[in-house]
C-alpha cells in the first residue's frame, strides 16, 4: 500500500437532509471499492495503490453530481510513497477508538 488518501465531499445541496443522502451515496461508492477505508465525521481516509485511489476521488466528484449534486467540491489530502508504505489507517487511530 503505497499510498492513502483523504476526501471530503462537499456536495451542493438543498438541505441538511440531501446533502448527507448525497454523500451517503459516495461513501457507499467508498464501500464498495474494497479498499480499506475509514469513514469520518469530516472525510473518509482510504488505502491502496495511488493510481487506483486517484480514480476513485475522481469518481467520488461524478457520484455526488449523478446522486442530484448541481456542484461538488471536495478536499483531499494525499500521502504517497512511491518505494514503500506509508503509515496505516489502523497505525493511526486505532488507539484513540477503544
Amino acid at each position: 500500500m503505497n499510498a492513502s488518501v483523504a476526501i471530503q465531499t462537499l456536495p451542493e445541496a438543498a438541505n441538511d437532509e440531501e446533502l448527507i443522502r448525497i454523500v451517503d451515496e459516495v461513501i457507499d461508492y467508498i464501500k464498495s471499492t474494497g479498499l480499506n477505508y475509514y469513514v469520518g465525521p469530516f472525510e473518509t481516509a482510504i488505502e491502496g495503490d495511488y493510481d487506483e485511489l486517484m480514480d476513485i476521488v475522481k469518481e467520488c466528484q461524478h457520484i455526488a453530481i449523478r446522486a442530484g449534486a448541481p456542484s461538488v467540491a471536495a478536499y483531499i489530502k494525499v500521502s504517497y510513497k512511491p518505494e514503500g508504505d506509508v503509515l496505516t489507517i489502523e497505525k493511526k487511530v486505532t488507539k484513540h477508538h477503544a
